[in-house]
This record gives C-alpha cells, structure tokens and sequence, in this order.
C-alpha cells in the first residue's frame, strides 16, 4: 500500500523525512513544471540574482512536458521526462528551496548528491504512463513562460499521483540498492 503525501497547505517536513528509498507514494498538492527550458532559464535567473516568476521554496517540481489539452480534458498526456538531463540544474534548484522532484530514471554522483545535501528527495513516476498519469491531475495553468509552450512553467494540482522514493535525503539510492540486493540472489 502507498503512504499517502499530501501537502495542499505546504510540504510538511515530517512527512518528506518520514520518507525512505523505495517507499510507494500518493503525492496530492500543487507542483511546478520542469523541463530543460524552463530549468534554463529558472537557474539563470537564479544565479544572476534576478526574480523569479514564481517561489520555488519549499516546492515540489515535476519533470513533465504536457501535451495540449483536448476538449474537455484538464491537460493532455502528463509523463514523467528524464530527470538526469537535468541534473546540471538540480544543485541550483535544489538551492533555491524545491523539495522534491518528481521525474522518471535513474540519478548517481553529483545529480543524486544534489539532493542529499539540500535535504530534498527524488521521486520517480512510471515513463510510457502519460495518458493514465494525467488523470492524477486535478487542475492546470501555466504561471511563467508561456513562449515556450509545452516547456512553459506549469503549476499542476496532483490528486494521488503515484511515485516512487528514488533517493532520500539520506542519500539512499533505490536504484542501486534494488541493484545490490539483485546481485545478490
């Protein structure tokens, strides 16, 4: 059964450190959009000492292109991208106050030691799922960039979207202990 996380009035901080490597989540509250562009241009206005569009403190973000909505639908197909593409972004994101990530694959080195060390936590949703996976979203609208379309910056509303704990902020790495163990039998 999956531990339920909901952080519809703020991410609470027992309920990220209650979380451990490998643990089934049901994520319920509002998230930001990442993709390469919008990383880009958050880290730069970040590193420059310019505002944000948004507050990224104590914020979930997921690594997510949305396809356009059909007629009657919230939002169209909602998967998770590869999140170690943006792993140059991450110590800058991380930095800046987000929580947590939701993204899909496998992070090591520095992109999973970014969030060790900001006390965040990596959580990987399943890639190929995109049209169920938009089910799990409630509400969309974009609130930065809208020049750059499906890589705009997005808050979404999730409702039980299901996740997976990759990396703790104990720096446990889900992938390479499931690896080990594997080894082992």
């Amino acid at each position: 059964m999956a531990m339920s996380l909901d952080w519809r009035l703020g991410v609470p901080e027992s309920g990220i450190a209650g979380l451990h490597a490998g643990d089934a989540v049901e994520l319920t509250g509002p998230v930001l959009t990442l993709r390469d562009a919008s990383a880009a241009r958050i880290a730069h206005a970040l590193e420059a000492g310019e505002p944000l569009p948004v507050s990224l403190e104590g914020r979930i973000m997921y690594a997510v292109g949305p396809s356009p909505a059909k007629p009657g639908q919230i939002i169209g197909s909602a998967g998770p991208t590869t999140t170690a593409r943006l792993s140059r972004y991450l110590p800058t994101l991380l930095s800046a106050g987000v929580r947590a990530i939701i993204g899909k694959g496998e992070l090591h080195g520095p992109g999973a030691a970014a969030f060790t060390e900001s006390g965040a936590v990596y959580f990987a949703a399943i890639g190929g799922l995109g049209a169920l996976l938009s089910k799990q979203i409630t509400a969309a609208s974009v609130v930065a960039y809208p020049d750059l379309g499906p890589e705009a910056l997005f808050e979404l509303h999730l409702d039980a979207f299901p996740a997976i704990v990759i990396v703790d902020r104990a720096g446990h790495n889900f992938h390479e202990s499931a690896r080990a163990r594997w080894r082992r039998i």
